[in-house]
């Protein structure tokens, strides 16, 4: 009988994952030095990293010739390695008494490599600054994807393919025609952003670490702040910089790569990005009119309160500024429903993505367009290409089983005694990788105070989230265990 699932392949590459999660522990120890804070609980996580790393090393080191990696195993390698991270980064919080029950560890782990942000922390600032580093290098990590680290040494496993990485990134869009120049022109592109904000924040008086810790946060879209205030008690351009750099973050990185190419003609053809740009300067437009004429605040400050929440929530951020559950109760009913938009695919945010809800738009103009000529050949276009329609059905299909799944996960907590607001506002911010939610997980509140058991299935969602349904999905059907 043929191997279904060749198992070899799939622990060669986690074992690459886990010697990178390795180094990256031990980035942190020299924090922990530097900080005059306990350095063992990153040595034991490091080392732990390491051996499991070398042991799965040394058993695949003769694989043979076949080394091609399958999309069944590549949707199994992908799956495995955020498990395996998410477990490996929890060991830091559990050793150093941070964070000393494993389901809260795990969770603030998933979170952290989800660039989700919805934490357990109750008191933030008395962690050790070590620990606080960690925990926003974890969004650092999320934010590129191991899996793009693990395309830079692809070539010396010799594995071909656009599996891996169109799995966790959601570029589908080719920048090179090489896997490594992609992911070195992402990665390159990734430090730059991060740099120049850590840069621009330091001449805003916020200190190197905590302009570290933010800057991994904001280009990661994932809203760790070492602050329990986040983002509030800084002065307002330290809003405005980390305001620009959500926005940016949330923007496809072939943008990115474009204007550093200064290839204009391709940024013009971009209809996910106008669309981007118009659904943030609408929804920012509306909550600064309510804040303005309803709560009477000044102009700039109902300008800069409103579009932080909204560029935070849009792009999945989930830094604040302010608490938007004390607005007028349609303004944050209008913040509930951005947390399904997302931000560009080929970007570091979650959610459903712009480009998905644009061919949504596109498919009910489409329908209207029929009625009215019963016999017009009408084609759905982006980006001046035509859409297949196997690639909208399967567009149509994903969204159906994200609100599916919504609607299913809701349910779940509020089984289990959550109330149906917190519930919904749970599931809706650890699916689509953004913090805060609605009702007892606000912006003022935590996710500490919920069950065990809900804790344990807002980690699976913010991973099912992350990974775009499929690919976790996919390992619980039959037929993909099936020859």
């Amino acid at each position: 009988m043929l191997k279904i699932i060749n198992f070899r392949n799939v622990f060669r590459i986690i074992s690459r994952i886990l010697l990178i999660m390795s180094a990256a522990l031990l980035t942190c120890s020299v924090v922990s030095i530097y900080f005059s804070e306990k350095i063992f609980p990153f040595i034991l996580s490091s080392l732990a990293a390491f051996v499991t790393g070398m042991i799965l090393f040394l058993t695949t080191i003769k694989t043979g010739k076949d080394k091609a990696i399958h999309r069944k195993e590549a949707y199994l390698t992908v799956t495995l390695s955020w498990l395996i991270i998410s477990l490996i980064g929890c060991l830091p919080y559990i050793l150093s008494g941070a964070i000393p029950s494993f389901i809260n560890a795990f969770f603030e782990s998933v979170s952290g490599f989800t660039t989700t942000g919805s934490s357990i922390l109750t008191d933030i600032e008395k962690l050790p600054k070590s620990i606080l580093f960690w925990r926003s290098l974890t969004h650092w990590i999320g934010g590129i994807g191991i899996i793009v680290l693990v395309i830079l040494v692809m070539p010396t496993l010799q594995i071909g393919g656009y599996h891996l990485f169109t799995l966790e990134s959601s570029l589908k869009e080719k920048i090179q025609p090489k896997i490594k120049s992609v992911g070195y022109r992402l990665l390159m592109i990734y430090i730059l952003l991060t740099i120049t904000e850590i840069s621009l924040l330091l001449l805003g008086r916020m200190n190197l670490f905590e302009s570290a810790c933010h800057a991994f946060g904001t280009i990661a879209t994932g809203g760790f702040s070492p602050r329990n205030t986040s983002i509030s008690g800084y002065s307002n351009y330290i809003q405005y910089v980390i305001m620009v750099f959500m926005l940016l973050a949330g923007t496809n990185f072939v943008i990115h790569y474009c204007l550093l190419k200064k290839d204009l003609q391709k940024i013009r053809e971009n209809d996910e990005l106008k669309f981007y740009f118009s659904v943030v300067i609408l929804i920012g437009i509306i909550i600064t009119a309510t804040l303005f004429f309803k709560m009477q605040k000044p102009v700039e400050e109902s300008f800069r309160e409103g579009f932080f929440q909204v560029v935070s929530i849009v792009t999945c951020t989930g830094y604040s500024t302010a608490d938007y559950l004390k607005w007028p109760e349609y303004a944050w009913v209008i913040i509930f429903f951005a947390m399904f938009l997302g931000g560009s695919t080929g970007s570091t945010a979650g959610g459903i993505k712009m480009a998905r809800h644009l061919i949504i738009f596109k498919n009910l103009s489409k329908i209207f367009r029929q009625l009215i000529s019963p016999n017009a050949i009408i084609t759905i276009r982006l980006n001046k290409r035509t859409i297949k329609d196997e690639t909208n059905s399967s567009i149509l299909t994903f969204v159906s089983f994200y609100f599916l799944i919504f609607l299913i996960g809701s349910l779940l907590l509020v089984l289990i005694g959550i109330d149906g607001k917190t519930a919904s506002g749970s599931v809706a911010t650890c699916m689509a990788g953004i913090g805060p939610g609605i009702g007892t997980v606000g912006p003022a509140g935590n996710f500490a105070h919920l069950p065990s058991l809900g804790k344990l299935i807002l980690s699976f969602l913010m991973l099912v989230g992350r990974l775009e349904i499929y690919t976790i999905l996919s390992l619980f059907t039959r037929n993909f265990w099936m020859k």
